[in-house]
């Protein structure tokens, strides 16, 4: 059976379950402003009474005076403990915000690298952005308004019957068709609000797609096909917004209406009664404001409902994200080795990003320590994925992947990574400066050290003519071409110093004399070292000392470079491919 989804309310509790006393004596505050709010008319009620004895004689003015100055003390002290729940719930929802936003922060850290295959970029941001500051905004404006409309409510049909049943069943029975109306629109409406925030996802992460692969799209003309999709896109979000904020702004006018029909009805009654003696001028005048009390926290709450399902909306989302499944937890586990001496095996190993299609069949290798191997293949064949693998971004379905004999499932994710060094074809520097980019999270890396890693692959002398060399920051004012960016996380890879190392089509972005330069250096630097190396370009791998060639996931040759060009097989083929002209 499927285990039941909790509810909202159950998954927001632990971010609040430090603020329960402070929500507490913020709903203590409010009831005292709302009871004061309550009261008010029927002091006011005194006053018209005492006022009206007094046209047919004497006006007790020390009376009024007094009454007077108790209610303006009742309303600064209500307006000073209203606001003060105010401060207190504005201050717990953004504390709430920010923890969220925390735990968005750890769970990206948390959930495997499958998760971001199957969604977007824009979609993730989105939940992190859009969604908290949507639920952020919508708090911020309904729940102090609601909590102190709820207790209005009560407060004010408490006082009415008090005061006179009559006209209080003629108030409640015109402002209840309202409240039936408005839980109708709010059932119907709560889809739309759900569909917005899944519309500006998409928005979202159409926008950030487009604008990654600007150049691409300039090139082969499409500026008119991206264009013509976002308005596809933005029709569907103005769509689902148009639809949420027409709900949304009924509110208000509806309630408006049927606080004015209600209040025609108390005056039309209460006249009536007045002139048959039933009651005085005063009741009148405080069933009048009794009324605009009772409509509008009704308003206010029907308003509020509105923003609690944008507020729904969103952290339906946030919270979709925060239940995703995570990676297996590893506080059990301990420092496996040491000392890492680069020895990794592959035996029979078997994996599919989806478990029912295995795309690496029964694959077995083994990388003597020091030993420089090359996987090489067609695309899709899982040069990549086996990399992967071996990095434990993804789990194996069965098999084995070891270092120096010990299965990497049995070390923590972050052993494994230190082990490492590892260049992508994709490069990544943030903004910083180049050393901060260089460095990256390692310590006591000295100048020295820096300088020597980027002679070794030939960005020295490009960085020293940078305004600030080596401290200069990188960001949109400093216009890098894409052989200098891999060229730098080549030379952060060499910083990182660690025993194994790989290099996914590391010189792909570089031009053939900067990529014999690289080679040389990597040639050098890679003694000592386990090193795999994914290429196309089979010339920087003839020295390898073992190539393994797969194709559809499996490996079909393995030898070096003279033995599998003596076999004339697939590897004979693609190498005598790339140079048959040369």
């Amino acid at each position: 059976m499927k285990n039941k989804k909790p509810s909202l309310i159950k998954q927001m509790s632990p971010y609040l379950k430090d603020y329960r006393a402070f929500i507490g004596l913020a709903v203590i505050f409010s009831i005292i402003s709302s009871t004061i709010t309550v009261i008010g008319p029927d002091r006011l009620k005194e006053i018209t009474d005492t006022i009206t004895k007094g046209l047919t004689g004497k006006i007790d003015l020390d009376k009024i005076g007094d009454i007077a100055f108790t209610l303006a003390l009742m309303y600064i002290g209500g307006a000073l403990v209203s606001y003060l729940a105010s401060f207190i719930i504005s201050t717990i929802i953004q504390r709430f915000s920010q923890r969220l936003r925390n735990a968005i922060a750890d769970k990206i850290n948390k959930v495997p690298l499958k998760y971001f295959d199957s969604h977007s970029q824009g979609d993730t941001l989105s939940r992190v952005t859009n969604d908290v500051d949507l639920m952020t905004q919508s708090f911020n404006q309904s729940l102090v308004t609601m909590l102190s409309a709820v207790v209005l409510l009560f407060g004010s049909i408490f006082m009415m019957i008090k005061t006179n049943g009559v006209l209080a069943a003629t108030a409640i029975g015109a402002v209840f068709v309202g409240f039936m109306l408005t839980i109708f629109i709010m059932t119907k409406s709560q889809p739309l609000f759900k569909r917005q925030q899944d519309n500006l996802a998409d928005v979202s992460g159409y926008v950030e797609e487009i604008y990654t692969g600007h150049n691409v799209v300039t090139s082969y003309n499409a500026r008119q096909q991206s264009k013509e999709q976002f308005e596809v896109l933005n029709k569907q979000l103005f769509s689902s917004m148009w639809k949420s904020q027409f709900f949304s702004g009924i509110m208000m006018p509806m309630m408006q209406f049927i606080g004015n029909f209600g209040y025609v009805m108390v005056c039309i009654v209460g006249a009536r009664m007045a002139v048959n003696g039933d009651i005085t001028i005063g009741t009148i005048v405080a069933f009048m404001t009794y009324v605009r009390i009772f409509t509008q926290p009704i308003s206010q709450i029907a308003q509020g409902i509105t923003q609690l399902q944008a507020a729904n909306a969103a952290m339906i989302r946030v919270f979709e994200f925060l239940s995703e499944e995570e990676m297996e937890t590893e506080n059990d586990k301990t420092q496996q080795l040491q000392t890492v001496k680069g020895d990794v095996a592959f035996d029979n190993v078997f994996f599919g990003y989806d478990p029912n299609k295995t795309i690496i069949h029964n694959f077995s290798a083994h990388a003597k320590a020091g030993q420089k191997i090359a996987i090489v293949g067609p695309t899709g064949a899982g040069k990549t994925t086996i990399v992967n693998l071996l990095m434990r971004f993804y789990e194996i379905n069965k098999g084995r992947i070891s270092i120096d004999g010990v299965n990497i499932h049995d070390m923590k994710r972050q052993e494994v990574h230190n082990a490492f060094s590892m260049v992508l074809q994709d490069t990544w520097l943030f903004e910083g400066t180049v050393k901060e980019n260089l460095i990256y999270n390692q310590e006591y890396i000295t100048d020295e050290q820096v300088i020597a890693a980027t002679k070794a692959v030939g960005v020295h002398h490009y960085i020293k003519t940078l305004p600030q060399g080596y401290d200069t920051v990188l960001d949109d004012s400093v216009s890098l071409s894409v052989g200098q960016k891999q060229l730098m996380t080549i030379a952060r890879a060499l910083l990182k110093d660690s025993p194994l190392l790989i290099l996914d089509e590391a010189t792909s972005s570089v031009d053939t004399r900067t990529e014999e330069l690289i080679q040389k250096a990597m040639d050098k630097l890679m003694e000592g070292r386990t090193s795999f190396v994914i290429a196309h370009r089979l010339s920087t791998i003839r020295n390898a000392d073992l190539i393994l060639v797969m194709r559809d996931g499996n490996i079909i040759e393995q030898g070096n470079h003279d033995q599998l060009m003596s076999q004339d097989g697939f590897y004979a083929d693609l190498y005598n491919s790339q140079f048959a002209t040369a």
